[in-house]
């Protein structure tokens, strides 16, 4: 199985903001508010070229490996700290099968190896664009100078 083929197949698209290519898979009919689905969910998958830019949302974000290899998030919190988890298949290595980025982190992945990695996104209040602020490398860096490399690469 390539990426290429779970693209075709899952009917991805590229992500026209963070990168990474993805297909919503549900949005509730139920109402959060005037602006939000109660939840929304997505196919998300990267590939070696891609990464999924340093961003934050107003909701929190689940999520969910599926398949093909690790992935490295780092999330960098309100604080002035921040933390990197890796998603993936080896869950006894410490690889986790599920993560929150938690509203108002800055969250960004890459693949760590292998041809993909698979997964599911899942927000609430449901997604919707204007809750998405894209990470300002040079803000970010000054702001947590621990993370410099990190940010460079997702940014």
């Amino acid at each position: 199985m390539s990426a290429d083929e779970i693209i075709r197949y899952l009917q991805l698209e590229p992500h026209p903001k963070e990168g990474g290519f993805f297909r919503e898979t549900y949005r509730s009919a139920e109402r959060h508010d005037a602006d939000h689905a109660v939840s929304t969910a997505i196919y998300y998958l990267l590939t070696p070229g891609t990464k999924s830019a340093l961003h934050r949302l107003r909701s929190d974000e689940i999520f969910h490996f599926y398949l093909g290899g690790p992935v490295q998030m780092l999330q960098l919190l309100p604080d002035g700290t921040g933390r990197t988890i890796t998603l993936g298949p080896r869950v006894l290595e410490g690889q986790q099968l599920q993560v929150l980025a938690p509203q108002g982190v800055w969250q960004g992945s890459y693949l760590l190896e292998g041809a993909f990695a698979l997964l599911g996104c899942t927000v609430a209040p449901g997604f919707e664009y204007g809750d998405y602020e894209h990470g300002e490398r040079a803000s970010l860096q000054a702001q947590y100078p621990e993370y410099t490399e990190l940010i460079e690469r997702l940014t």
